[in-house]
C-alpha cells in the first residue's frame, strides 16, 4: 500500500476515535451526511463541495468541523515518510485566511496540534475533541500578562482573604503573628518570590517549560500555588493539571490548594470528580489514575489542560508516566528537590550500567530534559544548604552505626554463610546489602539494630521520651519484626508506659495506614503521652515503623530521629527521607509553679539520621559521619535486656528431603461442563472477589500491593477454581503473561479487556514516540525495531552484542532496518532496559 495511502488511513482511524465530522479531499465528501449539518455556510459547501483538491486558498487535506458545520480545524496531512512540518505554512496560510485557529499536522505516525494564537506546533499521540478545543476558544493567551503580572508577597494571602491588611490585628504588629497563624495566611518568603519571577523571566525568553529544584521543607506545593494563580489570572491557563505520584501527596495538594486559592478557584481531586471535572480550574490527580491501561488516551484529549504541573517531577514522570506528561500541550512545570549533582565524589561515568545510581542519574538529566534544562540549569534552585543558612531549614547529624554483618554486607567480599548440602558437603553462599531481609534474615542483627537505635535517639526535649521518629524497613514482614522488637525493648525501658503502642507499623497493608500516618503527625496516635501530664502535644506513640508510606510530602515537624534499616539505591527515595527532619518546629509547654503558668519554649536545633547500611557513602564515597557507633560483637551484651541468641541467619529457601508418601488418591471423571480452566473461569473468579470488601476499600484507595496480597491469599490456587496465572492465561487465550493487578484492573472494571501481546507493544511504541519525539521518517524504523527487540530473544541478544553481521539472513531485522535507525540504535534498547518489563513479551 502506498505510503500516503497508509497515512490517510490512520489519520481517518483517528479523526473517528475523537469523534470528529470532517470533510476528506480525496473523496471530496464528508465523512457523515450533510442533512445532518445544514448550517454548513454557502461559501464553505460551495468551495469544498464536491471537489476541494484545489481550493481559493490552496491545497487542503482535511478540514474538521464544529457542531453546526463550520469549519473549526485545519487538517494538513503528508506521506508516512515526509515530515508532518513540511506543511505548516501551507496550512497556516489556508487557516489564516478563513479565520481558522486549530491546525493538526500528521503524517500518520506522527501528529502535531497547533494553536495558532500560542506559538508553536506540539507533539500529540491523540487528536483533541471538539469538546475540549472548543473550552480552549475561551482560552486567550497573552505571555506578556503573564511576565508583566505583579507578584508580592501576599500574593496567596489576598486570595484568601482580599481584606487582611484591613484588620486591627494586622495593624497592631504586636498581634500580627498571632492573627496569621489564627487565619493560617501564607505569605511568600523572598525566594519563593524569586522563584515564580524566575519563571515570568523565562516565559520572556520565550520558554514554555520551567523546572524548580527546591529542598524538602522549602514550601514547593505554595509556589505551585502562587503560578497557578498567576497563569489562571493573567488568562494563560483556563484549566490546570497537578500530577502527583501519592496519594498522600494528592490529599495534601488538594487541602493546600482549597486552603490558599478556593476563594477564587474550584479545585477537585479526579477521581472523586470523574464526571465533572470540566467544572474545575484545578485538577489533581496522582499520576497512577491516568497511567493504568493508558486511562488518559481514552478520557482526555490533549488540549484539556494550559498547564501541566509535575510534583516531584523525577518520580512522577519518570519512566513510561512521561508520556502521560506529554501527551497533553500547553505549559508545562515540574517541581523537584533531588539536585542534578546529587552524587557527591562519584564520576557516574565509572558506573556500570545497571548501577541504580546511574539508572537514577539517567533518569535525572531526562527530567532535566523534559523541562528544557538540558543544560543542568534549572529554571531556579534552592537548596537544602541555601534553606539551613537561612533558617528556614535544619542539617541532621548522621550516624553510622554498623553490625558486624551488615559491615560484611557492605564490603566487597560480602557476607559469607556455609551451608552443609545433603552429602555433607560445606558449600559457601556469599550475600551483599541487597539481600538483607530478601533472602538473607538475621533476628540478632534486627534486634541489635533496634537495641542502638532506642539507646542513642534524640529525646523530647520536654517530657524527656523518646523524640518522635520514623523507621524505614526493607519489606512489610521487615516492618511488622521491627515493630515488635522495639515494643519489647520499649517494655523493658519504660515498664508501664505503653501498651504496645510505643511503635506502630504504618505500611501500605495496614487498614487505615495514611489515617495513622495523619494522626501521627497530629500527636494523637493512640492518645496522648504518659509520661508528662497534660502534654498535648506529644502522643502516645513514638515511632513509626514503615517501608515507602511518610516519605514523599508527608508533613511531621517534630521529628527528631529517622533511621534507616534498609539499603537505599535511589537518591530521591534517600533526599525524601532525609527531608522529613529538616524541617524547623518549637517544642511547648505550660507547667504551673506555685499558681503561676510558666511557659517552656524548645526550639529543635537537630535532628539524627541513624545509618546502618552506609547509604551516605552509596551516594557520597567520602562521608564523613558525625556520629560513629561501635555497635558489640555477636556475644557481647549491654544496657537493654539480653538479645535473645537467636541463630545469625536464616534461609527463605529451604530444601525438604523428608519421605512424603501418598496419602489419598481420587478420580474425578470430568462431565459436559468442563475443566476449570474453561472460557467460564475468569467469570466466576470475578463474583466473589467483587463482593469482598476489603479488596475493593484497597483498589478504592489505589492501595494495590494490599490488594493483591489479600487477593492471593484469599483466592489463588484455592479449592472449586485453583486459579494460577497461567490457567487464566489459557483460559483468556493469551499469547503473553498475565499479572495480578491485571486481573483485579478487569474484575473492577478498570480494564475492559486483556490486552494482546501486539496492543501491549503498540502502548509501547506510542510511549516512546511521545516522550522521545523522533523525526517522522525515523519512526517506521523505530516501530520495527521495538516489536523485534522486545518478541526476539535471538535479536535482542545480537544487538545487545552489537554483532550486527548476524543479521544478513535474519527475516524479522535486517541490515537496512539498523542503518535505517542511525542515532535511535543505542537509544530504543537502553530506553527499554529502563522502562519495559520484557517477561511480559516471553
Amino acid at each position: 500500500m502506498p505510503s500516503e495511502a497508509k497515512a490517510r488511513i490512520k489519520i481517518n482511524q483517528k479523526l473517528e476515535k475523537a469523534g470528529w465530522c470532517f470533510f476528506d479531499d480525496e473523496h471530496g465528501k464528508a465523512n457523515v451526511e450533510l442533512e445532518s449539518h445544514t448550517k454548513i455556510t454557502k461559501k464553505a459547501f460551495n468551495e469544498f463541495g464536491e471537489d476541494f483538491e484545489q481550493t481559493v486558498h490552496g491545497y487542503l487535506d482535511f478540514l474538521l468541523l464544529d457542531d453546526d458545520g463550520f469549519p473549526f480545524v485545519v487538517l494538513e496531512a503528508k506521506k508516512e515518510d515526509k515530515n508532518p512540518l513540511d506543511g505548516k505554512e501551507q496550512a497556516r496560510a489556508y487557516a489564516n485566511s478563513e479565520n481558522i485557529r486549530f491546525v493538526i499536522l500528521s503524517n500518520g505516525n506522527v501528529h502535531y496540534f497547533w494553536d495558532l494564537y500560542r506559538g508553536n506546533p506540539e507533539i500529540i499521540t491523540e487528536f483533541p475533541t471538539l469538546e475540549s478545543l472548543k473550552h480552549r476558544l475561551d482560552y486567550q493567551p497573552d505571555p506578556r500578562a503573564l511576565y508583566d503580572e505583579k507578584v508580592e508577597k501576599d500574593y496567596i494571602a489576598v486570595s484568601q482573604d482580599a481584606r487582611y491588611a484591613e484588620d486591627p490585628r494586622w495593624i497592631n504588629a504586636e498581634k500580627r503573628d498571632a492573627y496569621i497563624e489564627e487565619k493560617g495566611l501564607r505569605f511568600l518568603r523572598y525566594y519563593q518570590l524569586n522563584a515564580v519571577k524566575a519563571l515570568q523571566e523565562s516565559v520572556r525568553k520565550g520558554n514554555d517549560r520551567f523546572l524548580f529544584e527546591m529542598a524538602t521543607g522549602t514550601g514547593k506545593t505554595l509556589v505551585a500555588a502562587a503560578v497557578i494563580k498567576l497563569f489562571l489570572r493573567t488568562g494563560n491557563a483556563k484549566r490546570i493539571l497537578f500530577l502527583v505520584d501519592r496519594l498522600e501527596l494528592e490529599d495534601q495538594a488538594y487541602k493546600n490548594f482549597n486552603n490558599y486559592l478556593k476563594k477564587d478557584y474550584v479545585t477537585v481531586k479526579y477521581k472523586e470528580n470523574r464526571s465533572d471535572w470540566k467544572k474545575a480550574e484545578i485538577v489533581i490527580s496522582t499520576v497512577q489514575s491516568f497511567t493504568s491501561n493508558n486511562k488518559y488516551l481514552k478520557l482526555f484529549s490533549p488540549t484539556d489542560f494550559d498547564l501541566i504541573i509535575s510534583d516531584e517531577a523525577h518520580r512522577s514522570i519518570n519512566g513510561n508516566a512521561r508520556a502521560v506528561f506529554e501527551y497533553f500541550v500547553g505549559y508545562k512545570l515540574g517541581l523537584t528537590a533531588t539536585p542534578k549533582d546529587y552524587l557527591k565524589n562519584i564520576n557516574p561515568d565509572e558506573l556500570n550500567q545497571r548501577d541504580p545510581r546511574a539508572w537514577e542519574q539517567r533518569q535525572l538529566l531526562d527530567t532535566y530534559a523534559t523541562f528544557g534544562c538540558a543544560s543542568g540549569e534549572p529554571t531556579f534552585r534552592y537548596s537544602l544548604l541555601d534553606g539551613v543558612k537561612d533558617g528556614y531549614l535544619i542539617n541532621p547529624i548522621v550516624v553510622d552505626a554498623r553490625t558486624e554483618i551488615t559491615a560484611q554486607l557492605l564490603s566487597e567480599q560480602g557476607y559469607a554463610v556455609v551451608q552443609e548440602n545433603e552429602e555433607g558437603e560445606e558449600n559457601e553462599q556469599i550475600f551483599f546489602k541487597g539481600a538483607y531481609e530478601h533472602h538473607f534474615f538475621s533476628e540478632y542483627t534486627n534486634r541489635m539494630m533496634c537495641k542502638t537505635f532506642l539507646e542513642n535517639a534524640l529525646r523530647d526535649p520536654i517530657s524527656g521520651e523518646i523524640g518522635k521518629s520514623i523507621v524505614f524497613c526493607v519489606s512489610q514482614e521487615h516492618a511488622s519484626k521491627i515493630t515488635q522488637f522495639l515494643n519489647q525493648y520499649a517494655e523493658q525501658l519504660f515498664p508501664g508506659k505503653y501498651n504496645s503502642d510505643f511503635a506502630m507499623q504504618v505500611t501500605s497493608n495496614i487498614m487505615e495506614a495514611q489515617k495513622h500516618a495523619m494522626h501521627f503527625a497530629g500527636n494523637t496516635l493512640n492518645g496522648t503521652t504518659r509520661f508528662l501530664e497534660n502534654y498535648k502535644k506529644s502522643g502516645r506513640t513514638r515511632v513509626c515503623v514503615t517501608v515507602g508510606m511518610m516519605t514523599t510530602g508527608y508533613d511531621c515537624r517534630d521529628i527528631l530521629n529517622l533511621c534507616m534499616l534498609r539499603p537505599i539505591f535511589s537518591p530521591t527515595d534517600f533526599i525524601q527521607i532525609k527531608g522529613r527532619g529538616t524541617r524547623p518546629f518549637t517544642f511547648q509547654y505550660e507547667l504551673d509553679r506555685a499558681g503561676q503558668r510558666e511557659k517552656m519554649v524548645v526550639k529543635k536545633e537537630r535532628f539524627k539520621l541513624f545509618d546502618f547500611f552506609a547509604n551516605c557513602e552509596y551516594f557520597e564515597e567520602e562521608f564523613n559521619y558525625d556520629e560513629i557507633l561501635r555497635l558489640p560483637v555477636q556475644g557481647e551484651r549491654k544496657g537493654i535486656g539480653e538479645i535473645s541468641p537467636a541463630p545469625a541467619v536464616d534461609f527463605d529457601e529451604v530444601a525438604v528431603y523428608v519421605p512424603d508418601p501418598l496419602q489419598d488418591y481420587t478420580e474425578t471423571a470430568i462431565g459436559l461442563e468442563g475443566m476449570h480452566i474453561d472460557r467460564q473461569l475468569f467469570g466466576k473468579l470475578a463474583q466473589p472477589v467483587r463482593k469482598d470488601e476489603d479488596i475493593k476499600n484497597a483498589i478504592g484507595n489505589e492501595q494495590w500491593e494490599r490488594a493483591i496480597k489479600l487477593f492471593r491469599e484469599r483466592y489463588e490456587d484455592k479449592p472449586e477454581l485453583y486459579v494460577t496465572l497461567e490457567k487464566l492465561r489459557r483460559a483468556e487465550c493469551l499469547d503473553r503473561r498475565l499479572t495480578w493487578r491485571e486481573v483485579l484492573e478487569r474484575i473492577f472494571g478498570v480494564i475492559d479487556h486483556f490486552k494482546s501481546k501486539d496492543e501491549l507493544l503498540d502502548d509501547e511504541i506510542s510511549q516512546f514516540i511521545a516522550i522521545n519525539k523522533p523525526d517522522a521518517r525515523y519512526v517506521p524504523p523505530i516501530q520495527n525495531f521495538m516489536k523485534a527487540y522486545l518478541t526476539d530473544a535471538g535479536i535482542r541478544k545480537i544487538v545487545d552484542a552489537r554483532e550486527y553481521s548476524q543479521l544478513a539472513t535474519n527475516p524479522k531485522l535486517s541490515m537496512a532496518d539498523i542503518r535505517a535507525l542511525n542515532g535511535w540504535l543505542d537509544k530504543v534498547p537502553d530506553y527499554i532496559k529502563d522502562y519495559i518489563a520484557l517477561n511480559t513479551y516471553l
